[in-house]
């Protein structure tokens, strides 16, 4: 019986022999239900489509055009990317951004791993601080700089800022947000220049002791800190091997910040604190 060709999908020798479609199923270990849905999403037409019975033929020539697809989907690719792939003039450039995605996309498994690993190995202490990387928003801050001869002084300097504040009028800004600036890079024993801050809700002039200023936004990798300040080491090693480990450098100054403290709880196991440490992809830029 002669076939008509209904509609040809790729230009084929007229020698090219003709294979039902369950043959050209089980030539190629797909079912005919795959096939159909192919040929419903223009990736794999029929050579010839018989108008008597409906019956769908393919060339041997297609083999090579189903194998693509398949390796496509093997390779994670949806539907719109082959059918963008096989209409797109520039299948390398295509090819480039898509592995650019994927790469994107190990890199924040990656991270996911390592926040695991993390945990796994600080124990029931670990999954109780997990290294975060976020946005801290842009702030106006009232500030007290000074430089103080050990880090107990911040027990000190910080009262002291609340009741200057108190005495020019100020508000303090919702949430609250009060934390320390470190404005030295390094850990220093003794005599560390500090910066106390509290979020207020508009500046006023500057005294000779109190600044107002606005600190932009910043990404920041945190971890929170439950217990005394004198426990702090164990969290900032967590959060400076999390940097390490990821591929971040750290951009700014280190932030402590007092969320619950010797003001509003009995113990110490129960303050909580959280350091924030500014970072970038290590060999960007701030702006990156």
């Amino acid at each position: 019986m002669k076939m008509k060709k209904e509609h040809s999908c790729f230009p084929e020798k007229e020698s090219s022999y003709l294979y039902r479609i369950g043959m050209f199923a089980q030539m190629n270990h797909v079912t005919i239900k795959t096939l159909r849905f192919y040929e419903e999403q223009g990736l794999l037409l029929p050579a010839s489509v018989d108008k008597e019975n409906g019956y769908r033929y393919y060339t041997m020539d297609q083999m090579a055009v189903l194998h693509r697809i398949t390796a496509w989907k093997q390779a994670g690719f949806t539907i719109e990317d082959i059918r963008r792939l096989n209409d797109s003039p520039d299948s390398v450039s295509f090819l480039h951004r898509k592995k650019a995605e994927i790469m994107s996309k190990i890199a924040e498994l990656t991270m996911q791993m390592a926040m695991i690993d993390g945990y796994l190995s600080g124990g029931e202490e670990g999954l109780q601080s997990p290294v975060l990387i976020r946005t801290v928003p842009s702030v106006v801050v009232a500030g007290m700089q000074e430089r103080v001869k050990t880090y107990d002084a911040l027990f000190d300097l910080m009262p002291s800022l609340g009741a200057r504040m108190e005495e020019l009028g100020c508000e303090c800004a919702l949430p609250e947000y009060c934390f320390t600036r470190y404005l030295e890079p390094g850990y220093q024993e003794e005599q560390i220049l500090i910066e106390v801050c509290q979020a207020v809700t508009e500046k006023k002039e500057d005294t000779d002791d109190v600044k107002f200023k606005e600190l932009p936004e910043i990404e920041a990798a945190c971890i929170y800190h439950r217990g005394s300040y004198n426990e702090f080491s164990r969290s900032y090693a967590a959060v400076l091997r999390y940097i390490e480990e990821n591929g971040y450098e750290i951009c700014g100054d280190i932030r402590e910040k007092y969320i619950d403290g010797v003001w509003n709880k009995d113990t110490e196991e129960e303050w909580l604190s959280e350091i924030q440490i500014p970072v970038k992809r290590a060999g960007g830029t701030d702006e990156d």
